[in-house]
């Protein structure tokens, strides 16, 4: 028994299809949480525990506050005791905003911010000459050091290379009482109406004072010198009326050679999210968007009249045409000359636009002409691209757009002048590229380099960095640089992340709950972030995990199992305490644990069919130029260590470039040479975690297909026949035979100020979403609305004679969802549970033997006996003929797959490289890799 203080107590939890249970957790301890895929963990965890916690918190707040931040709903349970500060860490919570990074996740790229605006020394980007910064003292001294005894001009800048007439600066100087101004070089009276050429670029200087340099002057020098710096805002020019050169001194940072100042350095102007330290170009994002002239034109055999240039389609008889006939008049060629043969002059015209007027003739017009000039192809596409233009428009326009490297920036976000701010040669873009790993290393002793000042200014803040990097590396994510996109991270990266920045903040007293920390993480890996987890727990922190990694299990001071299986069969609690005790019980988990049950190791490797898929040359992200073979028939899987180039080779590279063929997917593939053999095969299937749909709407029997047979059936009954109703009569998404009172949902949202909404069932309908009408027509005594509320186990039963039903949901029951109703809303379904809804849609289509089925972690929130399920279906998939290719880490999966790509060494720049091939048996034979150490012990090598 627990200590009263020292236990979180909940009791009465029935969210979801948790059934009335009580459970307590220990307090400062590292609890796991586990059970099969649809049990009831994150129901427990996060739909109970979690919620009630932020629940409280916003309590704390004014009635006023929690007005805008809508307030939270009591989950359902009796009680929850023991409840300290709750922080959530899910998987779902990755930035899709491409302005996020790991760099501004961690809070490292802030610290790097100020280090570079405090300790970096500024080069101008003119000339590359270190800048220089002066006091007015330190000026004064220059120059009569400098120019004694000569002539000179004091001069302040007032216009630096800009266009305009400045009729108004020269008019607003005459009556300051000045009478001489330097002009482009040229010493000039100024003169009433005086201006310039607006259409030119024009440096003004303003001449404050002529004299010769002498101590004795040293005063009238200084007052100039003075109202120089107030007249050209901290920057003076001084011209030496013999030989004409001229020097620039300044208070702020300045090139001494080219005149060119910087403004103060703050934090904000190395920041690639603000307008002062972004690259004007690209915004900060490192990428533009640019017309693809080869997508315009992708067959230069063809003329514009057959439909050579693809936005303009097949010849019409429209101005648009008129006026590219025109252009084409003009170089002697006709809209029939294949694009291949019309000059490059032409077809220049014809995309960017012509000034020049056009001479428009054509029947339609008579016997006038018009004069028109043209603006161009590509200036067309990009007005459809603004925000302005509608969806369909903008799509249409996405079509012959790539996305290039930013040319002015060279992809590093941020503007020259932030560029031009070093510290020992690098600059900050350089650090963010770097692999965690590198710039560790590379920040270790950084302060024996600096100055004293620098090494002064930067001791706290490197010591920032330094334990937030140490951080990261702790939980395995030495490979990503600073500069990663938040967006392109896997679920498990980012909350490694978010763990890195709550380790780092070092707060106690808190309960975490964390969800599959260990997603996208190998073996070798896995011992650090444990080590990690433990360091949070020690530092006075409760842990709650949701998991299925035996390791970390075994690890844990206290295990939760729910079960007994999944969905209306899960929802209790079968076992609660220590992983010693819970080996020695008859739970599923346990079994699997203590080896009592295992996923079998296949007997035999399957051949394949021979046939391959072979990409060469590929080397986008930290690929090394591999060649890489794929053997079709296959069950393969692609392994390595986290950053190892798995998911740069098939998510990146090999998926790409297939779906663009079979589907004109508009993703660009990663670089590569080469591919060959994809005649061998004629779909490409991605099965991912993501939901079926976003709205409750979207259910199983929807998504597929099943529901439009079942309502075939309830149409063609008589009385359905009697009273003339159509498919349609049987839809909750369409007026007739839905109830209109709820339109369908079954429920009515009821807005309440200062509570939560509250969702209430129809009083006209009772939860059932249809009308009083439609309910009476039956099928064996069941309505549609009762069809729906069935299981699929029930479901199976009651369509057992109808087999185009029955083939549909019979493979729902194989993958293990016999527990899931017909009409279960998708949002409620667990990632496992989308992915294999997909995988029974997929399983009960007609079969052509040539599918490729690509699945990135499918492991992920399943249990060890969800994995056996899932093995069998993926079987049932190759031994149709087809090839399934998975990148995982979970070693039951690598163990049944007849063929290993490995990958690594390392990760990030260390990796991308293919280490082993073969049978899973042939590379631990052969080769010494993390996968393979870790391979042999599951094959009892």
């Amino acid at each position: 028994m627990i200590k009263k203080d020292d236990k979180i107590e909940v009791l009465g939890a029935r969210v979801h299809n948790l059934k009335n249970i009580d459970v307590e957790i220990p307090r400062n301890s590292f609890t796991i949480i586990t059970g099969l895929s649809g049990s009831g963990k994150s129901s427990l965890a996060f739909d109970t525990i979690f919620a009630e916690g932020q629940r409280r918190y916003i309590e704390t707040f004014s009635a006023y506050a929690r007005n805008f931040l809508g307030n939270m709903e009591r989950p359902d349970v009796d009680k929850i005791t023991g409840l300290s500060p709750v922080i959530s860490i899910e998987q779902k919570t990755t930035n899709k905003n491409p302005r996020s990074t790991v760099g501004t996740t961690t809070e490292i790229y802030d610290f790097l911010r100020l280090l570079y605006a405090r300790a970096g020394e500024a080069y101008s980007y003119i000339s590359g000459e270190k800048m220089v910064k002066y006091t007015e003292e330190q000026i004064l001294a220059l120059i009569l050091d400098r120019y004694k005894g000569r002539k000179t001009y004091v001069l302040a800048p007032l216009v630096r290379n800009r266009k305009g007439h400045y009729k108004e600066l020269f008019e607003q100087v005459r009556k300051k009482g000045y009478l001489t101004v330097r002009v482009d070089g040229e010493l000039r009276e100024i003169l009433r109406g005086m201006k310039l050429d607006r259409y030119k670029n024009h440096s003004v200087e303003l001449v404050v004072d002529k004299l010769i340099v002498s101590e004795k002057d040293e005063r009238r020098l200084k007052e100039s010198v003075q109202t120089a710096m107030k007249q050209g805002d901290g920057l003076i020019m001084i011209l030496d009326a013999e030989t004409g050169e001229v020097r620039h001194y300044s208070r702020m940072l300045m090139d001494p050679k080219t005149g060119l100042s910087y403004s103060e350095p703050a934090p904000h102007n190395f920041s690639f999210n603000s307008p002062q330290g972004a690259c004007p170009r690209c915004k900060g994002l490192g990428y533009v968007n640019v017309i693809d002239k080869s997508k315009i034109i992708p067959d230069p055999n063809q003329s514009i009249y057959q439909g050579g240039i693809v936005p303009l389609g097949k010849y019409k008889n429209t101005l648009l045409f008129w006026q590219i006939e025109a252009i084409c008049d003009k170089y002697g060629v006709t809209l029939k000359t294949p694009l291949k043969d019309v000059p490059e002059e032409a077809l220049d015209d014809i995309l960017n636009g012509t000034d020049e007027r056009l001479n428009i003739k054509n029947q339609s017009l008579g016997n006038s002409n018009y004069f028109l000039t043209f603006d161009g192809l590509i200036k067309y596409i990009e007005m459809q691209q603004q925000n302005e233009a509608t969806a369909q428009a903008q799509k249409w326009a996405g079509q012959f757009v790539k996305t290039v490297i930013c040319p002015q920036c060279n992809g590093h976000r941020l503007n020259e002048e932030a560029l031009h701010y070093r510290i020992q040669g690098k600059n900050i873009a350089e650090l963010a590229e770097m692999d965690i790993s590198e710039l560790s290393c590379w920040l270790d002793g950084i302060e024996m380099q600096m100055s004293s000042k620098q090494a002064a200014i930067a001791k706290e803040i490197l010591k920032e960095i330094r334990s937030r990097l140490h951080f990261l590396v702790d939980v395995g994510l030495e490979y990503l640089n600073l500069n990663r996109a938040s967006a392109t991270l896997s679920g498990g990266e980012s909350q490694r992340i978010r763990l890195a920045t709550q380790i780092g903040s070092q707060l106690v007293n808190v309960l975490y709950i964390l969800d599959e920390p260990s997603i996208g993480l190998h073996q070798r890996d896995n011992t650090r972030l444990i080590r990690s987890l433990k360091q949070l727990r020690d530092a006075g922190n409760s842990i709650i995990v949701v998991e299925h990694d035996k390791e970390m299990m075994l690890e844990a001071d206290y295990v939760i199992d729910m079960g007994p299986r999944a969905g209306r069969l899960g929802g209790e609690v079968v076992f609660a305490g220590t992983p010693k005790e819970m080996l020695k019980t008859k739970t599923l988990t346990a079994a699997y644990l203590n080896g009592n049950m295992e996923i079998p190791i296949p007997k035999t490797r399957r051949k394949g069919n021979g046939k391959s898929i072979v990409l060469q040359g590929a080397t986008g992200n930290n690929l090394k130029n591999l060649t890489v073979e794929f053997p079709l028939g296959k069950f393969i899987c692609v392994t390595g260590v986290s950053g190892s180039g798995k998911s740069s080779l098939i998510n990146g590279t090999l998926q790409p470039i297939i779906s663009h063929l079979f589907y004109r997917a508009q993703r660009e593939p990663l670089p590569y040479v080469n591919i060959e053999g994809l005649e061998y095969i004629d779909k490409i299937v991605n099965v991912d975690q993501s939901p079926l749909g976003r709205t409750p709407r979207s259910n199983p029997a929807t998504y597929t297909g099943v529901f439009s047979d079942i309502r075939n059936v309830f149409v063609d009954l008589p009385e359905a026949k009697i009273r003339g109703y159509k498919p349609g009569r049987f839809s909750f998404n369409v007026a007739g035979g839905r109830c209109e009172v709820c339109g369908g949902n079954g429920y009515k949202t009821i807005e309440m100020n200062f509570l939560p909404d509250v969702l209430v069932p129809c009083e006209e309908c009772h939860g059932k979403r249809y009308n009083r009408e439609t309910l009476e027509v039956r099928f064996k005594g069941k309505s549609i609305a009762d069809v729906l509320d069935m299981t699929i186990n029930q479901a199976v039963e009651f369509f057992e004679n109808i087999p185009a039903i029955l083939n549909k949901i019979k493979v729902l029951q194989d993958v293990g969802l016999g527990y899931i109703k017909l009409g279960q809303p998708s949002t409620t379904l667990s990632g496992g549970e989308s992915q294999r809804v997909k995988l029974a849609t997929e399983l009960s289509k007609k079969d052509t033997g040539k599918t490729l089925y690509v699945l990135d972690e499918p492991t992920t929130g399943l249990h060890f006996e969800d994995i056996r399920v899932l093995l069998n279906v993926l079987n049932r998939l190759v031994d149709k003929g087809n090839t399934v290719l998975i990148i995982e880490h979970n070693l039951d999966v690598i163990k049944s797959a007849d063929y290993i790509i490995d990958m690594g060494p390392e990760g990030g720049q260390g990796g991308g490289q293919v280490l082993a091939t073969g049978t899973p048996e042939e590379i631990c034979k052969t080769e010494d890799t993390y996968t393979t150490q870790y391979l042999r012990k599951e094959l009892n090598l």
